[in-house]
């Protein structure tokens, strides 16, 4: 389950941190937004040290599709009407401005990453009219975008919309360009943060500046932010012997809604999103595969891997200072599917931010923005999934005996009276891992797309012996 970037770029590696360390920035991540913004905080004179729990690039960033673009879904009408036109044109401005500076810096430091323009296409197989509403308020903020009903798609849909002048590249190969001359800790775990210093478990980092770029943060209180999202997953194949296609496609229908990009030869073909901790039944692979086939029966599977992304309540990232109770500090989480265009769009703020105290098109991302009319609905969905999930650790019976466990299957059984997680492997051996959350103690549930045992309260992420995958929970299970 490796994506197909990790297999066709090595990224050099750094050490880990050894003893007490200094630096006007400390950043928290070593994934693309942490990563673009040292680099820009370089550019602007200024030197930062990134922290990374495992290597540069092996967490969400190695797990992208890797598109350029502006094209977040059926997001601009909808923030015209919650947020008023000029939040809305920030948010457009500060993603094709993003699309440009890859553009650039790619240019400027001669970087052979496969950047190649490429249209964007929002498709339906059902609607026509919300895919002409989000053209025409696209169009209105600035975005070279417009309503289609033409496409390369191997079926029929009523409509799409066109975004002209996007992107796509190679992710590690770009991050392997830009990472010479930074300074980097790998395999250094962030594990408190107090004021200006940083505890790690390889010694301590004292900064002016801390920014915490890590995915989701995994300190609750200040910011609340495990109260402001949660993630999903989505799952994809690299396909040889499929179409090709110039585009980069994306259905915006429930259960039909395929993305769709060529990448190194391949077809890219994704889908299959749920919450994290929401995938009992798995199958999401199965799917892609059936679907697949029935498109391309000659088309054989050469990867398949999946990527977790945090969501927001009204669908726009947490950019800039992280709470107005902690000074110097700063957050770039919430990209929601866009991670590529919405770190560089945070490495530009945040850059900005620090350098000069100010950021153009930064009020729409503020982390202290208060939003009734886009996110007071969510606010009361994610409360009713917090209690839910909660209270199923506490109420909920165990679904099986150990015994009555197929091989190569896990779920949560009793074993001598108690509630746990057991998965028995190919060769019948037991796994037996405790099923609460180390975050906040919700229920952990199996998934078996995966072999991981996930939390559908916060995404938090742990393979079938316990060990932690991704945050925000910062500790194995036992």
């Amino acid at each position: 389950m490796q994506a197909l970037w990790r297999d066709q770029a090595d990224l050099p590696q750094f050490p880990a941190l050894s003893g007490d360390y200094e630096a006007e920035v400390a950043i928290i991540g070593g994934g693309m937004a942490g990563i673009l913004t040292a680099y820009l905080l370089r550019e602007r004179g200024v030197e930062a040290v990134v922290l990374e729990a495992d290597r540069v690039a092996s967490g969400q960033t190695q797990n992208t599709t890797a598109k350029i673009t502006s094209q977040h879904g059926l997001i601009y009408h909808k923030l015209m009407e919650t947020m008023g036109e000029e939040l809305a044109r920030q948010y457009a401005k500060a993603n094709e401005e993003a699309i440009a500076s890859y553009r650039d810096i790619i240019a400027k430091e001669n970087i052979d990453c496969h950047f190649e323009e490429r249209d964007a296409y929002l498709y339906s197989l059902r609607e026509m009219n919300p895919l002409v509403r989000e053209a025409e308020a696209a169009a209105k903020l600035g975005i070279a975008a417009s309503f289609t009903t033409q496409t390369e798609l191997p079926f029929p849909v009523q409509g799409a919309v066109r975004f002209e002048g996007q992107a796509q590249f190679h992710p590690l190969l770009f991050l392997r360009s830009i990472v010479e001359g930074l300074s980097i800790f790998e395999r250094t775990r962030v594990q408190t943060v107090e004021e200006d210093q940083l505890v790690t478990d390889k010694g301590t980092v004292r900064a002016k500046h801390i920014v915490f770029a890590c995915h989701y943060p995994f300190l609750n209180a200040p910011g609340y932010y495990f109260m402001r999202m949660h993630q999903e997953r989505s799952y994809v194949l690299a396909l040889d012997h499929a179409m090709q296609v110039k585009g980069m496609y994306l259905g915006i229908d429930e259960d039909d809604g395929w993305s769709l990009r060529s990448a190194e030869g391949l077809l890219l073909f994704g889908g299959g999103n749920h919450r994290t901790g929401e995938n009992r039944g798995g199958g999401k692979y199965n799917m892609l595969r059936k679907k697949a086939g029935e498109l391309w029966p000659q088309s054989e599977e050469r990867y398949h891997w999946s990527a977790q992304d945090c969501m927001t309540l009204d669908i726009v990232p947490y950019i800039g200072p992280y709470a107005s109770s902690a000074p110097g500090w700063y957050v770039a989480t919430g990209f929601e599917k866009w991670g590529m265009t919405s770190s560089m769009a945070a490495a530009t703020i945040l850059t900005n931010l620090i350098c000069g105290g100010h950021s153009p098109n930064s009020e729409v991302f503020s982390p202290q923005r208060f939003t009734p009319g886009a996110s007071a609905k969510n606010f009361l969905k994610e409360g009713g999934h917090a209690v839910r999930d909660l209270s199923r650790e506490i109420f909920a019976p165990p679904r099986a005996v150990i015994e009555d466990l197929p091989m190569g299957h896990g779920g949560v059984v009793e074993v001598d009276g108690q509630k746990v997680g057991v998965y028995r492997d190919e060769n019948g051996e037991a796994h037996v891992v405790s099923v609460r959350c180390p975050h906040l103690g919700c229920q952990l549930e199996w998934n078996p797309d995966e072999k991981s045992w996930d939390c559908p309260c916060h995404g938090s992420r742990f393979d079938f012996t316990g060990k932690l995958i991704c945050g925000p929970a910062q500790e194995p299970i036992a």
